[in-house]
């Protein structure tokens, strides 16, 4: 899996860190950035997607193919 922060819209809401904080973390402009895209199962990674309020997080699988959104 690929997890990747469209970072122009990540308004640093840290639902994401939240939820799975093996992935996310906020740097210091308080934008999300991926630590590691292994770190949590795809599940996991699904509903921190989802949670995320300004839809800033894409998800694609190991061929490129966008899983979320």
């Amino acid at each position: 899996m690929q997890v990747r922060i469209r970072r122009t819209e990540c308004c640093g809401n840290a639902e994401c860190v939240e939820i799975a904080p093996e992935v996310f973390a906020l740097d210091s402009k308080q934008k999300s950035v991926v630590l590691d895209s292994d770190g949590a199962p795809r599940e996991k990674l699904i509903e921190a997607a989802e949670a995320c309020p300004s839809q800033a997080i894409l998800i694609e699988d190991d061929e490129g193919v966008v899983v979320f959104p």
